[in-house]
This record gives C-alpha cells, structure tokens and sequence, in this order.
C-alpha cells in the first residue's frame, strides 16, 4: 500500500485547488491512499525553533516522512507559490541536514481562475522541489485554467475531458512512484 500526501497550496475550506486534490485523490489505484496534509496551523519557519521545535512542526516533519509520495495541488498567488505552501515546504526541510521531503517522488497540479493556469507558480515549485531533492512528475503538465467553471454545485468535476486528463495525470504520477519506490 502505497501513501500519497497531498498538499494543498489554499487555506480556504472551499478553494478550487482543495476542490481539485478532493477530485483527483479519487483516481488512484485501490492499493493507494490519500490524505490531504493540513499546512495551515504552522508557525511561520524561524530558524530559532531548529532547536527547540513547536510541537507543530514535529508532528508535521513526522507525518511527511510517512508519506511515499506528495501531490501538490495550488493555485498562484502574484505569479508564485502562497507563503503558506512555502512555509510549509520550509518547516518540513529544516533543519539543515534533515528534509523529511528528500527523495519522494512529487507531482504537481496548479490552478487559476484565469487562462493561464498557475503557469508561474507550477514552474516557482518545480524550482523549489528541486532543490528539496524531490524527484518531480515531467510530464504531463497540469495547468488548470478557468478553475471556478470546473465544478458542479457538489463540488465535483463535471467535463469529461478534464477527467481524462486528470486521470493520466495521476496514472503517470504512479508510474514515477513505483519507478523510485521499486
């Protein structure tokens, strides 16, 4: 059994980019589970607590290491990741010398309200995982534009073909984590 976190880059309870992973967590194989990572109760990283840690981040470096693999889901935010995505990528890789994220295969879907997709944040994270030595899904891409139309009054996703694509999306994603799991 394989343990995919996803983590999702908007604190909102009801934000597209949590309706999207909520989605998507959906089409992984049955001998895989999902659960979203809440990153909204950390501290804002400061070095000082390499030493003596809130609890929050304890339990958070804790939960990442018992994850296979990350699915990042998040919308953009001035051309960028949010501050909440960073800190959490931040907390989670400190301190130096123990990233709880290095070498778990990651994938990432970003989202906008507008056309392009979360273009520039899609390519902001793809920066930072690769510094955090975490090996990330190529391609396909996944830049999800025009968010807010994807969705019915249930929150689920409606068009076929966003299905599909989504669908060998995290097909591919799985073969990255088997490849790095094997």
């Amino acid at each position: 059994m394989r343990k995919v976190g996803i983590v999702v880059g908007s604190l909102r309870k009801e934000s597209f980019s949590r309706k999207i992973a909520v989605n998507v967590a959906k089409l992984f194989p049955a001998d895989y589970t999902t659960e979203i990572l809440e990153i909204g109760n950390l501290p804002l990283y400061n070095e000082e607590y390499d030493q003596n840690p809130p609890p929050e981040y304890t339990a958070f470096r804790s939960k990442v290491r018992d994850f296979d693999a990350f699915l990042f889901v998040t919308p953009e935010y001035n051309r960028s990741i949010p501050g909440v995505l960073k800190n959490a990528l931040d907390v989670g890789s400190r301190p130096y010398g123990q990233n709880a994220w290095a070498g778990k295969p990651a994938a990432i879907i970003s989202q906008s309200i507008g056309s392009l997709g979360g273009f520039g944040a899609n390519h902001h994270l793809r920066q930072i995982l690769t510094f955090l030595d975490m090996p990330t899904l190529q391609q396909p891409e996944a830049y999800i534009g025009n968010s807010p139309a994807l969705f019915d009054e249930k929150g689920l996703i409606t068009n076929q073909d966003t299905i599909e694509f989504l669908q060998s999306f995290v097909d591919s994603f799985v073969a990255l984590i088997e490849r790095y799991k094997a």
